[in-house]
């Protein structure tokens, strides 16, 4: 940290920058609020395709049966009301369960629409309090400005600096964004972010041991609704006066640089605006970690190649770049869906297999089909250093993939390689319509035809969804 900046304000400057972009940013960039009107849309419908799966809803509801609260946040799909910080939980749950709501890659890797679980809860709580007194609600419009700018301050923050690498989550960037972005809507001032956003840091870090074998498991599908819900608790402490600790980053031997971050400096390579918004990627076609994703394109172009020659094949090569084969090159048993949505091998298997990639593939039920391990078994990945180059130059941000089929016969596939996923920004014209498609068909899962034509029809407009207060939004989506 630069000690030159702490001697003169006391306060880190990271701290103090995220602080200021959160109270005193504006976004001003169309683009970025029209994408995070097609975000909060995406985001919502993951949610409700995770209402289907038991092991997701058994952490719904209120933590206990009965509980009422008055002016409390409604969970979007549900029933519930609950207060701000288990409604941020139970949000951010629902929306992370499957894998497959928006992407950022960098340094660090993770999902800012996280925050929206946070985000969410927390304007529904602010606005209905207000209504209580009298005051007017909030839009969806500063909804969307909030999201734009929780997007940010994780991405910024996952450019350089890189959790992973020293065994740390990624949701810690959300809880840091949540804090600061909940801290500002909750009307808090400069100091008051930067003292919230202390706490965030100071809060320690999940370790990423559950994203990985042997303990690969479903707590990846509900850390970042904890992270997010806990933001919303370190706002609501600081706004009754909780202080912040100003230094959290640098202070010697007792900071998080030295603690857990190896002595290195937390740095910020762009300052704050709209960026990552811009570029955010979102996963559109298949539910599965996103440096697999046109792993899985390919695979599904070549499945008509292969789906009649399968005892046939003697080597699958799959070429990526050196943060897939870190993450997500697995070999030998995957014992649950959450270790296999995250193995390059399963996903490119499913892909040469059925044609299709879909959540269910990750269940039970088809991981019990032996064609799949046998193939995984004849699968080589290497990485390409021009892939791994694209992947971290900010004017490309490409996450490449190329999967070729060998047979017995000295015969071969050509190798099928998909540099950016459809849901890139590259690729945004092509990917929106399929966009709007997966959030109708995920709403449908919860909801009439007719409330979800209603609900579509919101969304889709920017100008009426932007006009709309969040208690009238919020209750459009309760069951």
């Amino acid at each position: 940290m630069n000690e030159t900046q702490v001697q003169q304000t006391g306060i880190d400057p990271v701290l103090r920058e995220i602080a200021s972009y959160a109270v005193h940013g504006e976004i001003t960039s169309e683009e970025a609020m029209e994408t995070a009107q097609y975000v909060l849309m995406d985001t919502l419908g993951c949610g409700f395709l995770a209402l289907r799966y038991p092991e997701c809803t058994k952490h719904l509801g209120p933590i206990v049966p009965g509980t009422v609260v008055p002016d409390g946040a409604r969970v979007p799909g549900t029933s519930y009301v609950l207060d701000p910080v288990h409604a941020a939980f139970n949000i951010g749950c629902m929306i992370r369960w499957l894998d497959y709501n928006d992407t950022w890659l960098a340094a660090e890797w993770g999902h800012p629409s996280d925050n929206i679980g946070g985000i969410l809860a927390a304007a529904d709580y602010i606005s209905r309090t207000r209504l209580r007194s009298g005051q007017e609600p909030m839009t969806m419009h500063e909804v969307l400005e909030y999201i734009v700018k929780a997007h940010e301050i994780q991405g910024i923050l996952a450019l350089d600096n890189s959790l992973n690498r020293e065994g740390l989550d990624h949701v810690l960037f959300v809880k840091v964004a949540t804090t600061a972005v909940v801290t500002a809507m909750l009307g808090g001032k400069t100091e008051d972010v930067t003292n919230a956003v202390s706490q965030a840091w100071i809060d320690n870090s999940s370790l990423r041991t559950y994203r990985h074998a042997p303990n690969t498991g479903s707590r990846k599908s509900w850390a970042a609704g904890d992270a997010t819900s806990r933001g919303v608790r370190l706002a609501l402490m600081t706004m009754k006066g909780e202080m912040g600790y100003p230094t959290a980053l640098s202070a010697d031997g007792w900071g998080f640089q030295d603690v857990l971050f190896s002595g290195k400096e937390l740095t910020l390579l762009r300052s704050f605006g709209s960026y990552v918004m811009e570029n955010i990627l979102f996963k559109i076609s298949f539910p599965a970690e996103f440096h697999a994703q046109t792993a899985a394109e390919a695979a599904i172009h070549l499945h008509s190649q292969v789906k009649d020659k399968l005892d046939e094949i003697e080597k699958i090569t799959i070429t990526t770049h050196e943060s897939a084969i870190r993450i997500i090159d697995k070999k030998g048993p995957l014992h649950n869906p959450a270790d296999r949505d995250h193995c390059l091998q399963y996903i490119t298997a499913i892909g040469l297999l059925y044609g299709e990639l879909n959540a269910d593939h990750y269940e039970d039920e088809t991981a019990r089909n032996p064609a799949i391990d046998k193939l995984r078994d004849l699968m080589e990945t290497i990485e390409e250093e021009t892939y791994t180059r694209d992947y971290l130059d900010p004017d490309k941000r490409s996450i490449a993939n190329a999967v070729q089929v060998f047979f017995s016969d000295g015969t071969s596939t050509d190798p099928v390689a998909v540099e950016y996923p459809i849901g890139h920004r590259r690729r945004r014209d092509e990917g929106l319509p399929l966009l709007l498609n997966k959030f109708q068909n995920n709403v449908k899962t919860r909801f009439s035809f007719k409330q979800t034509n209603k609900l579509l029809n919101l969304c889709e407009d920017y100008e009426a969804l932007t006009r709309t207060t969040v208690p009238q939004f919020m209750n459009e989506f309760q069951l």
